[in-house]
């Protein structure tokens, strides 16, 4: 299972991972009331301006500080510090 680095030590499962948006539409607006209401909504800003919104499978909503392509990037890191670790030993 690879975690991925949200920021301020949390960590997401990648594999759980269903979409990384912005949080300035009004529709993501009301997905993120829709989580408060049901009890789905993490808020891992700590206190922060939300600057993306991670949905999951398990249809959890995730708000982080970073922005989505920097958590974009950090699970694509993961993947190539993976696969060039496998090349070499091989």
């Amino acid at each position: 299972m690879k975690l991925v680095n949200i920021g301020f030590g949390n960590m997401v499962s990648a594999a759980r991972m269903v979409a990384i948006v912005s949080p300035e539409s009004a529709p993501i607006k009301r997905v993120i009331q829709d989580a408060k209401e049901r009890g789905t909504l993490i808020d891992a800003t700590h206190g922060r301006r939300t600057r993306a919104v991670i949905i999951t499978d398990s249809d959890h909503i995730i708000l982080t500080y970073l922005q989505a392509e920097t958590v974009a990037n950090r699970i694509t890191e993961d993947e190539d510090a993976v696969d060039g670790e496998e090349e070499e030993d091989e």
